[in-house]
Formats: structure tokens, C-alpha cells, sequence
């Protein structure tokens, strides 16, 4: 689909559809059409703010949207997954949040995503001056391509006359004020004070017993160095674990911070507010392909942690084996790091997006966010499945992973009782109650529910809150413990009473909804196209380097050709008396470092591709007999 091997452009030429949706947002109550884009390059970037890819994605644009700040435009098209996405509100904060620079439409029916045929977060499309579409990418990892591809657009376009520079349409918002900005997590400190990830301000924050500022730890910028807490720099910031004082004492800091956007985990020492850096070369970590194929695979990265990547460490927590336990969203996986020997090993998860439980790295987890220690074991707020999962521990090795509410990518809700019918909505943080139960901060649901181990039961313990995004218990008081919710959208934190009884809520189970593809019953051929990146070759030395997952909800959809086996084309027998349904499919392919057609080399770096989809489907006559997907955009 390339028109050249080095090109990210596509060979057809076809007229862009308009910008439509509900607002537009920092154009400063400007309503943007193509018209006025005209003269620009724009990259349409297909996003939803719950989804880790697309915020690499952000990331990723950054430098390109400076380098080329006068003839290119970025426009954010925000076509929400989750049911709370669709609210402009909770779409306007999530734009402050992270810092957009560039305009952004609100498309909350799907209809420009439709109109240019997205199927996957995030998807990119490139328009050339003139307004054509010159290239359709899906998943992350193509900037040095962008990278190329407008500077093709600028020379033609310059030549001919058609490439207008100067600014784009963006204004920039008011700035906000406050000790707190969009705080994610919090920790308990041992002199009775909070320390809070204070992700908005990129820095740390030290509020005291009653929630007012002590210190912060921090320049209060966005970047990266090490320094005392002045001028030491943090970049979107999650995660906190207090260390034991005898393990203080080895390896000289008390605090270990999931330093989110830098790919790092960061060291603290609370007396001198020195900051350090422990693990993370900086670089985001892509899958490795190797132990995403096998379960045998070694999982121990070794111990030289600062030249080790990682990928967006959301949250950390100290085991009492001696290891930091790390949710590494980025990666859809639970790493562990070691601050005494300095080791880093995949803990548990297979790399692969989804649900799935069973052995360590047989697992699929989906943005793991919050975790939470119970005896030896810990619980995982897995938030894109909307789920509750546990890690089995013994002898501080993962055993196996259980799932305790959840069902998959694409279902959702805000429903309590039997934890087989309850749904959470995107959770983030997650607290061990003092009776052995589970509060959960379910962000989307603006609530924190209750897991019951023992009778198996789901419940709701408050509502009506803003995003929460952890949940501590606060037993800093004189009476019962109380709830300690960090509450990320009205920037405080807050303490809630936990109720002698909680409510019982039903607001309905959810799938994500988008718009369905009219398929035949019977057979229906799946064929998902993947051209290796140039300079990269099929890892073809164990067998078919490719694979895909196919499932249905509900599960009747499907008669055959479902579940996992190798290979980009399968054929489905699509049941008749279904009316319909969502089909959900993984394809994953590995490819290393080396020509086409000649060996692989020795130390070459492979790379794992993987694109998850949820398509609905609705059976009729005059359907399609076949779906075709990109596992990665051309190239």
C-alpha cells in the first residue's frame, strides 16, 4: 500500500471527509472545518484519553509538532471507548491533563472515526495541503516515518505553491492554580503525613495529616533530572512505594516513584529530598517478541536496571520478599525490581492486551494501574478490562493470575452483586480494607466499590466523585479507619467515611459501542495484513512468527474457527440465529533487525506487533463475507 519501500504514503489519492463532531477544544471557541486547514499538513490523531498507546502516541507528536510548527497542524479526534469518555467534561480535563498543544474535536457518535474508518486506538491519518489523504497508520512507533513523510509533503507542496506556513489554529487555556494539579497516587509516610504524586505539576507533593502542603519535591516542570528537590524534574508521575527503614538503610532513599512518562522508576530520599534515578534507560520499552512468543522464555532482565527500558510504570508497591512490584501499563504486563541487588524481571504477563488468566507469563493483563499487597499476594487494577485481578504469590514468585470481576477489553459497567455479573469502569487504584475486602477506585464510575472475597460480591462504598485514581486507608485519626481518595479531576484528595453498609448500585453492563459491520452468517474469512518495517524481517526461527486470537461476545457468535492458532487468515462459521455481536481479535506478528531473505544477526533486536480490535457485527443477507484488518499502517 506504500508507494515506495521508504515511504509512509499511500498509493491512492483520495479527498479527506469533514471534521464533524460535537465541539471543537483549545481553538478558542473557534469551529474548525478543512477549509480552514487548508494550506497545512494535518495529522488526524484517532484517540481516547483511557488508552496507554494513545498517550504514546502524544508523546510521540510532541517533537514533530515543534519541528514543524508552521506547516503542520495535529488534530485530536477524540472517539471515546468507555461510556465516561463521552463526557466533555471529563474529555476537557483529560485534554488539560496531558498537556495538548494542538486542536482537538469532540466525536463522541464516532463520526469522523467512521468516516475515516478507524477500527483501532489510535489510528493516524495524514492530509496533504491540498486536503487528500496521503497515509492511514494504526498502533504507535511511526515519528521517524511522520518524520519523512512531511518532509515529502513540504518540498512537493512548497514547489507547488499549495503549502501555506505560518500558526496553526491552537490557543492555549488559562493555566490553573492550586498546591495540586490532576494528582494520581498517594502513600502514607510513617510521620503521619501523605505523600502524593502530584501528576499535573510534575513534581511531589508532602501534605500533612490535615491534607495542607508541607514541601514539595520538584522543579514543577516537565523533563528529566536527577537533583535535590528544587531542581530535580519529573514527567507525568504515578506510582509511589515507601520502602521498609532497614532496606533504607542498605540503599540510602526511602521512596521508590513510577516516573510514568520518563519510562524510569526514580529514588527519593525524604530527609535531604535528593532525588535519584534506579531502573529505566529512558526508553520506552517495546514488547520483547521473544518472551511474548513463550511461556519458557527468560523472564530476568538482569541487573543492570539503569540501561534496561520500560514502558510507562503506572504504579509500584513493596513486597515483603524484597521487591518492588511494578504495574507496567505500557507493556500490559507486572514487572518486579529488586532495590538491594538492582534486578529486574517480568513478574507476570505475557506482553498481550487482554484478559486472560492461568500461569505468570501465560497471563494478559490490559493497562495494570493499581496495586495493592494482601498477605503475600496483590491485587491489580486492571483498567482497560475493567477488571480486578489477583497475583498468587509464594516465596516471592508469581504462581498464577486469577481474575476476580472483569469480563474483557471491550465490556464495562456500574453494576454490583455477584462478582460474575459486576462490571467496573476503567479502575486505577486499589486498597485492602481492614476486614480483608477490596475498595477500588473506579475512576470512570466516579465511585469506590468493594470486592468481598467471601461472599464473592461486589458493592459500592461511594459515588459521585471525579475520576478517583488510588485509595488508601487512612487509620491517621482517632475512630474507625476512613477512606483516603485521591480524586484526580476536582484536585484533592479527600477522606470518605467507610459505611457500616454499602449500596447496592445496578446502572447496567456496557460494551464499547461503535459502529457495526453487516456481516453474512456462515463462513466469514478474517484476513489481517502485515508487511514487515523496513529493515526488519519475519522472525521466522521458531515457526510462523505470526498469530492470532479470535473470540466472540457473546460466545454462541461464533460455531468455529475461534480461539488462538498462527497465521494472519482464518476463516469463522458465524452463527445464523445470532442477530449480533462483537467480535473480539488480537494479531500479534515478530520481526528482527535484518534484510529480507538473509539470516537474522546475532544480537539483532526483534519486535513484537500487536493490534486488538472489537468489532461489532451485526448478521444480515447482504452482509460481507470478509474482514480485512492492518496489523500495523504502511510502511
Amino acid at each position: 500500500m506504500s508507494a515506495t519501500s521508504d515511504s509512509l504514503r499511500a498509493n491512492y489519492k483520495v479527498r479527506a471527509s469533514e471534521l464533524l463532531g460535537r465541539n471543537w477544544l483549545n481553538t478558542g471557541g473557534q469551529q474548525l472545518d478543512l477549509e480552514a486547514l487548508r494550506g497545512k499538513i494535518v495529522i488526524l490523531d484517532f484517540w481516547t484519553f483511557c488508552c496507554i498507546n494513545c498517550l504514546h502516541v502524544l508523546d510521540e507528536l510532541r517533537p514533530l509538532e515543534q519541528q514543524y510548527s508552521d506547516v503542520l497542524v495535529t488534530v485530536g479526534v477524540h472517539s471515546p471507548k468507555f461510556e465516561h469518555e463521552a463526557d466533555p467534561e471529563a474529555l476537557a480535563a483529560a485534554v488539560e491533563r496531558y498537556e495538548i498543544h494542538h486542536p482537538v474535536l469532540d466525536d463522541p457518535e464516532l463520526v469522523t472515526w467512521q468516516a475515516y474508518g478507524a477500527r483501532a486506538w489510535p489510528t493516524l491519518v495524514v492530509l496533504d495541503p491540498e486536503g487528500y489523504i496521503v497515509a492511514h497508520l494504526s498502533g504507535e512507533g511511526h515519528a521517524q516515518g511522520l518524520g519523512s513523510l512531511i518532509e515529502e509533503l513540504v518540498a512537493e507542496h512548497e514547489a507547488k505553491g499549495t503549502l501555506h506556513r505560518g500558526d496553526g489554529p491552537y490557543v492555549a487555556p488559562e493555566p490553573r492554580e492550586g498546591d495540586l494539579r490532576f494528582p494520581g497516587k498517594a502513600i502514607a509516610l510513617a510521620n503521619g503525613n501523605f505523600l502524593v504524586g502530584d501528576s499535573g505539576h510534575h513534581r511531589l507533593v508532602e501534605l500533612a495529616a490535615d491534607l495542607t502542603l508541607v514541601r514539595t519535591i520538584g522543579a514543577g516542570v516537565k523533563g528529566y533530572a536527577d537533583g535535590d528537590a528544587d531542581t530535580a524534574q519529573f514527567n507525568e508521575l504515578q506510582g509511589l512505594a515507601l520502602l521498609p527503614e532497614e532496606l533504607v538503610a542498605k540503599v540510602g532513599y526511602d521512596v521508590i516513584v513510577a516516573d510514568t512518562v520518563n519510562h524510569r522508576l526514580r529514588s527519593v530520599n525524604l530527609s535531604t529530598g535528593q532525588v535519584g534515578t534506579v531502573a529505566g534507560n529512558g526508553v520506552q520499552r517495546l514488547l520483547d517478541a521473544d518472551t511474548a512468543r513463550s511461556s519458557d522464555a527468560p523472564t530476568q532482565l538482569g541487573n543492570d536496571a539503569l540501561n534496561i527500558s520500560l514502558s510507562s510504570p503506572w504504579d509500584v508497591l513493596y513486597h515483603p520478599s524484597g521487591k518492588v512490584i511494578i504495574a507496567m501499563a505500557g507493556t500490559h504486563q507486572i514487572f518486579a525490581f529488586d532495590p538491594a541487588s538492582t534486578e529486574v524481571e517480568i513478574f507476570a504477563g505475557s506482553g498481550l492486551e487482554g484478559l486472560a488468566d492461568g500461569k505468570p507469563q501465560d497471563a494478559w493483563f490490559a493497562q495494570p494501574s493499581g496495586l495493592a499487597l494482601d498477605g503475600d499476594d496483590v491485587w491489580v487494577a486492571d483498567s482497560e478490562t475493567s477488571a480486578l485481578r489477583r497475583i498468587e504469590i509464594a516465596d516471592g514468585q508469581a504462581v498464577a493470575v486469577h481474575t476476580a470481576v472483569g469480563e474483557g477489553l471491550f465490556d464495562f459497567g456500574f453494576r454490583d452483586g455477584d462478582a460474575a455479573q459486576a462490571r467496573l469502569q476503567h479502575p486505577l487504584g486499589v486498597a485492602v480494607l481492614p476486614d480483608g475486602s477490596i475498595a477500588i477506585a473506579d475512576s470512570y464510575n466516579g465511585a469506590v466499590r468493594r470486592f468481598d472475597p467471601s461472599s464473592n460480591t461486589v458493592s459500592t462504598l461511594a459515588k459521585g466523585l471525579k475520576e478517583p485514581a488510588d485509595v488508601l486507608i487512612d487509620a491517621s485519626g482517632e475512630g474507625d479507619p476512613v477512606l483516603l481518595v485521591v480524586e484526580t479531576n476536582t484536585h484533592q484528595l479527600v477522606r470518605i467515611p467507610i459505611p457500616a453498609e454499602a449500596l447496592v448500585v445496578d446502572e447496567g453492563a456496557s460494551q464499547t459501542q461503535r459502529p457495526k459491520t453487516r456481516v453474512k452468517a456462515g463462513g466469514h474469512q478474517i484476513l489481517v495484513r502485515f508487511a514487515a518495517p523496513k529493515g526488519q524481517k519475519l522472525d521466522d526461527r521458531w515457526g510462523d512468527p505470526t498469530q492470532l486470537k479470535i473470540s466472540a461476545s457473546p460466545e454462541e457468535l461464533i460455531l468455529s474457527g475461534g480461539g488462538t492458532s498462527t497465521g494472519l487468515a482464518r476463516t469463522l462459521e458465524l452463527n445464523p440465529q445470532i442477530a449480533e455481536g462483537v467480535l473480539h481479535i488480537t494479531a500479534r506478528a515478530a520481526a528482527c533487525d535484518g534484510e529480507p531473505g538473509g539470516e537474522i544477526p546475532d544480537h539483532a533486536a526483534c519486535h513484537l506487533y500487536q493490534q486488538d480490535w472489537g468489532i461489532p457485527v451485526l448478521l444480515d443477507a447482504e452482509g460481507e463475507d470478509e474482514l480485512q484488518l492492518d496489523l500495523r499502517g504502511v510502511n
